[in-house]
C-alpha cells in the first residue's frame, strides 16, 4: 500500500477543474455525451494509451463493425483490451 493518495488526487484533478465548464452543457444528452467522452479519455490514460491514437483507433474501426447486433465486438475497442494497448500505447510513458 502506498502511504499517500497523490496518484488518485492527480487522476481526479481534471474533473474537478472542468466541473465549472460543464455547468453550461445545453442539454442532458450533451452532458451525457461529454461524460462518456471524458470517461473514455480517463480510462485510456489509466491504461497507458496515447489519447489521439486511441480515438483514431476506435473511430476508424467502429464504422465497419456490426456492434449494434454484436455488442461483444466492443470489447476489442475498450482501453484495457490487448489490441488497443498494442496499437495505442503511449511511447512517452514507455520511455520513463
Amino acid at each position: 500500500m502506498e502511504i499517500s493518495n497523490n496518484h488518485v488526487e492527480n487522476a481526479i484533478r481534471p474533473f474537478t477543474v472542468g466541473r465549472r465548464n460543464w455547468l453550461f452543457a445545453d442539454t442532458p444528452k450533451g452532458a451525457s455525451a461529454s461524460a462518456a467522452i471524458y470517461s473514455l479519455v480517463e480510462s485510456a490514460k489509466a491504461n497507458g494509451l496515447d489519447i489521439y491514437k486511441y480515438f483514431n483507433y476506435i473511430l476508424t474501426l467502429m464504422p465497419g463493425m456490426d456492434w449494434h447486433n454484436h455488442p461483444e465486438l466492443l470489447d476489442k475497442l475498450m482501453p484495457w483490451s490487448e489490441k488497443a494497448k498494442l496499437y495505442c500505447a503511449d511511447k512517452k510513458l514507455q520511455e520513463n
